[in-house]
């Protein structure tokens, strides 16, 4: 090839690549979730804790999320302090749990979800991820409750909020609050001035949902989501690392980033007995993921 032919070919390949559609700018910074190392609010939390801290930190997600109830534990011992100064990872937001079904419990409820709120509060947490209560689906009427529960997330809502927190609602396989219908019922009926919402991805799509179709009509109201993927087989409550399943993340992604309201995202994958591989290969696998679609961490 001649010096002409050379650069006849630099300037055809130049003007192709023009052509071509430019790499997202993306502008999340992703945090994780401490589920996949089993920390719930049990005996083991001050075990499962730092290792899920120290991994997450490790990796360089910018925050990371856990139920209050572990971090009031670490609280209450005076250790949690110690923790979060060593792996230099922030508190972003914790899952609470509210029964959405029972009025009488209502105030007794209200109280305690402000107390949770206030141990995430004082870690720097501006978070509070509001989940149904858990039901046996078979033979559950939403009808018959449905008032209740917009009443009560209305309620705990507005008593997150005046702490000044963010909260919105967690849909999840296995409560009150599960399909598409549901979903949809409650973000079209609730006082979405303080209760914004707050999917989970991957149990959206195991319960039946069009998880890309959900986020992008609500994405208006959208400012905390938990990033999962699902594929339906034995580990993980059938879960996986992302960009293994049958999600269609990059189509999330996209309507989040496109959306400019910058809400909070967390990472989740549920831990698993005899897992195929450690929580932080899992993590890897993940963040290798997010970085092929333009995502950064911390260094």
């Amino acid at each position: 090839m001649n010096r002409r032919e050379f650069l006849q070919s630099a300037s055809l390949a130049a003007a192709a690549a023009s052509l071509l559609p430019a790499a997202p700018v993306r502008k999340l910074n992703i945090g994780h979730t401490c589920i996949t190392w089993s920390t719930f609010p049990s005996k083991g939390d001050d075990i499962t804790l730092e290792a899920a801290v120290r991994d997450i930190a490790a990796e360089g997600f910018w925050s990371y999320e856990t139920f209050p109830e572990v971090l009031d534990n670490w609280d209450q011992r005076g250790l949690l302090r110690a923790l979060m100064d060593k792996h230099g990872v922030p508190l972003r937001s914790g899952y609470i749990t509210g029964n959405l079904l029972d009025p009488s419990k209502r105030k007794e409820e209200i109280v305690r979800i402000k107390h949770l709120a206030g141990v995430i509060k004082k870690y720097g947490g501006t978070y509070a991820v509001l989940a149904p209560n858990g039901v046996k689906r078979d033979g559950y009427d939403f009808k018959e409750h449905r008032a209740n529960v917009v009443s009560a997330l209305n309620d705990y809502s507005a008593a997150i909020t005046d702490m000044g927190l963010g909260t919105g609602l967690h849909q999840h396989t296995g409560t009150c609050i599960e399909t598409r219908d549901e979903v949809y019922y409650v973000m079209d009926s609730a006082n979405t001035k303080n209760l914004k919402f707050a999917p989970d991805v991957g149990q959206l799509q195991k319960g039946g949902a069009d998880a890309a179709k959900v986020v992008k009509d609500y994405v208006s109201i959208l400012n905390h989501m938990h990033l999962k993927d699902y594929k339906g087989w034995e580990h993980y409550g059938g879960y996986c690392p992302l960009g293994e399943g049958k999600v269609d993340l990059v189509a999330i992604l996209d309507a989040v980033e496109a959306a400019g309201k910058n809400p909070n995202i967390m990472v989740e994958l549920d831990s698993s007995r005899n897992p195929p591989m450690t929580p932080l290969k899992t993590v890897q696998i993940t963040k290798a993921f997010l970085l092929s679609q333009g995502y950064k961490f911390r260094s």
